[in-house]
């Protein structure tokens, strides 16, 4: 393998209390009660919009969720690094991987601001070719746009290529793409995985080390 494209969240971060607070505050800027941590936890992995509109439930109209998802982009992008963290082993396999010259991308559906702000935030900038968020495309995953263009932009073929994420869309994304794919049990979604079996499943993702 000589292409890695990593997921964000669930993958790389542990993003959820901020997401879980922006969400909320959302919601009490539009006069609704607070859900419940792992409520949202649940509703991430398709991009803002559509967590926005499974946040708001029976109150989403166009209306609310227009007003809802500037209100909430802005706030996230305000308090995106209040609690997150990267998980464990993540900047040791990041190290092992950037000195073994392997070229790696994120590929994520989170809007592209709030991904940029996160990894730079994070010291993550200098391991990653590329950043490609939820809006960078016309389409998000699980279409393959996005590995399509990484794989060209690092001149890796699909049989080099392989995708790390925590939910059912990462594997999906890979499968459209016809690379490999992993799926860590740590994320956001791991029973989505049952459904959508990675080629390799890790607790940790210094197993990724071991893959490879």
């Amino acid at each position: 393998m000589n292409l890695l494209i990593f997921d964000l969240d669930g993958t790389l971060i542990d993003s959820k209390l901020d997401l879980a607070h922006s969400v909320n505050a959302m919601r009490a800027h539009l006069g609704a009660a607070p859900l419940a941590d792992e409520l949202v936890y649940s509703y991430v992995g398709n991009g803002a919009p559509v967590l926005v509109r499974r946040a708001l439930g029976d109150i989403a109209t166009d209306d609310t969720v227009r007003e809802g998802l500037a209100f909430f982009q802005a706030y996230y992008r305000e308090h995106c690094l209040d609690h997150t963290v990267l998980y464990p082993d993540v900047q040791e396999t990041l190290d092992a991987f950037r000195n073994r010259a392997f070229p790696m991308a994120v590929l994520t559906n989170k809007p592209i601001a709030a991904t940029e702000a996160i990894v730079h935030g994070l010291g993550l900038r200098d391991y990653f070719f590329r950043l490609y968020g939820g809006n960078s495309f016309e389409q998000k995953k699980p279409d393959p746009i996005g590995i399509q263009r990484l794989m060209a932009e690092a001149g890796v073929a699909q049989e080099h290529s392989l995708m790390i994420g925590d939910s059912a869309v990462d594997i999906r994304t890979a499968r459209n793409a016809g690379i490999r794919a992993v799926g860590v049990t740590y994320g956001f979604q791991p029973e989505s995985l049952v459904a959508d079996p990675p080629d390799y499943l890790l607790d940790r993702m210094s197993g990724l080390l071991a893959i490879l």
